[in-house]
């Protein structure tokens, strides 16, 4: 339950602070109108740095790696191996399937015949035209 609120929590500052962040204007702005245009003498303009969407920002970027810190902490802290057999609900009146039986020594198994013929050999590669044919040795039978 606190892992679902959690994270509800951290995809709703996260869409908020990407959207303050978008709604923002750069500090780049009305660096132009220092050149002649504008009436601020300012770069970050007349208000200053801090306004009201840069202070949320921040105080949204706090919460959003203090939820994700503690997240992460609780996440390890319910990671420790279970000594205890767990209840499987409804899947625990199943039996469970036997093991698969060994090899039984007393019991015939079916003979593998092994044929002693030889495999044949690979015929002659013909020659090029114009080449000679060796002689070969014959062959006998084991």
């Amino acid at each position: 339950m606190l892992l679902l609120v959690l994270n509800v929590l951290f995809v709703l500052i996260a869409i908020s602070m990407v959207a303050l962040i978008l709604m923002q204007r750069g500090a780049g702005a009305q660096a132009g109108s220092g050149f002649g245009g504008g009436a601020s003498a300012t770069v970050f303009g007349a208000r200053g740095s801090s306004n009201f969407l840069s202070k949320a920002t921040k105080w949204l970027a706090i919460s959003f790696f203090a939820v994700t810190l503690f997240m992460a902490w609780y996440a390890t802290r319910q990671a420790q191996p279970v000594v205890q057999q767990q209840d499987l609900g409804v899947m625990s009146a199943i039996p469970q399937a036997p093991a698969a039986p060994a090899a039984d020594a007393s019991v015939p198994q079916a003979p593998v015949q092994q044929s002693n013929e030889a495999v044949p050999a690979a015929p002659p590669a013909q020659p090029a035209a114009g080449e000679e044919i060796p002689p070969q040795a014959p062959q006998t039978e084991q």
